[in-house]
């Protein structure tokens, strides 16, 4: 069984910094295609960024470009996103998401249907 644990929310001012975290348990870390979710209120779910964990390639939402950086521990099989810059539009719940995957699948996986685990989600206000 694997469980996704997402730490990390908080609330900042404008052009702050956050870091989340996502540790993830169970085997098969290595293989996982990870992608942060946001959803805010009355807003569709929005993949923020993802990666392929053996690859390590990484995919970023054009919002986030520039702001946002992915990183993971392996040892740890624990996943970061450090945000930088915020904007108060980049206040909402954010979510940790994985699935088995090749890294060539996980290159156009931007959808959250097809990811199998979920954490409860970290949320991140932004104050203008």
């Amino acid at each position: 069984q694997v469980q996704l644990v997402e730490s990390g929310g908080g609330s900042v001012q404008a052009g702050g910094s956050l870091r989340l975290s996502c540790a993830a348990t169970g085997a098969m870390f290595s293989v996982y295609c990870m992608n942060w979710f946001r959803q805010a209120p009355g807003k569709e779910r929005q993949g923020v960024a993802r990666i392929h964990i053996r690859s390590g390639d990484t995919y970023y939402a054009d919002s986030v470009k520039g702001r946002f950086t992915l990183s993971r521990d392996n040892a740890k099989k624990t996943l970061y996103l450090k945000m930088d810059s915020l904007k108060p539009e980049d206040t909402a719940m954010y979510y940790c998401a994985a699935v088995p995957s090749t890294s060539t699948w996980c290159s156009s996986a931007s959808e959250g249907e097809t990811y199998t685990y979920w954490g409860q989600g970290t949320q991140v206000t932004v104050s203008s």
